[in-house]
């Protein structure tokens, strides 16, 4: 039986510490985010040469320090072991997936995962630092960790409600799609120009040649894309939930108050 990395005593400013730090890690990854939307330096997808993309990893990875630190003390420790997991499974799931024809992206389920088990600022968290750490050889990726970190906060949001169920942790990643995508293509377009995905981009290409603005395109492709894939990552996340035995799951805050739940009902 795993136990927490520490145990506060009452009275404690750990959890104000566990409400403090997550917002204002938060905030720091929403003004990140709305400085590449409203300035659209396009030097941001090109790699850490240049002064919007240091400043956009630095204000990432501070939101994303500031999130752990106020959730990781309040994590048992089979959280904190899977968060590194997860990580490796966005990298390789997405990078695979970005080069084939497939118009999905596969390159949150591990960023739900840790939604799944452990909630919305761990999950978020996890969104940010998965970014980071592939944008080190992929930049391209960059600038999206603001809708990485929505996803794994609205992850750990359908799990506090329920969602841990195969149905209906796929009609909450579709809804977590739309939002995703609506979040995501003032980037893509305004930073990066399109987007990266062969498939993807193909959809992009087909919206302009219609007529469509860059900025419609890239929603229209992003409301055709991102609520399937994100159903798609939560029903193999909340499967893989489900797939673990019933002691090792109990082990995890919110399987187990989901658990609690039911018998209650």
């Amino acid at each position: 039986m795993s136990t927490p990395l520490t145990l506060p005593s009452a009275g404690s400013a750990a959890p104000l510490r566990a409400r403090v730090l997550p917002l204002l890690g938060g905030a720091l990854i929403a003004a990140t985010y709305l400085m590449l939307v409203l300035l659209q330096p396009a030097e941001a997808a090109t790699g850490l040469s240049s002064w919007p993309a240091v400043t956009a990893f630095a204000g990432y990875l501070a939101g994303a320090v500031l999130l752990l630190a106020g959730v990781l003390p309040q994590l048992p420790t089979s959280v904190v072991a899977v968060i590194p997991v997860a990580l490796v499974l966005n990298i390789v799931l997405g990078q695979f997936v970005g080069s084939t024809l497939v118009p999905l992206y596969l390159d949150s389920i591990g960023t739900v995962l840790v939604g799944f088990l452990a909630g919305r600022a761990a999950g978020a968290a996890t969104g940010v630092l998965g970014s980071l750490v592939w944008s080190l050889f992929n930049p391209t990726v960059l600038p999206f960790a603001a809708g990485a970190a929505v996803i794994g906060l609205l992850a750990g949001s359908a799990a506090r409600l329920g969602a841990l169920r195969p149905y209906a942790a796929a009609v909450a990643g579709a809804v977590t799609g739309v939002v995703a995508g609506v979040i995501s293509a003032p980037v893509a377009a305004f930073v990066f120009g399109g987007t990266s995905g062969a498939a993807t981009g193909a959809i992009v290409a087909m919206f302009r040649a219609m007529g469509d603005s860059l900025l419609a395109s890239v929603t229209k492709q992003a409301l055709i894309s991102d609520p399937a894939d994100k159903a798609v990552a939560f029903l193999v996340a909340s499967l893989l939930v489900l797939a673990l035995p019933r002691r090792i799951r109990l082990q995890f805050p919110l399987p187990a108050r989901d658990a609690a739940r039911r018998a209650r009902s």
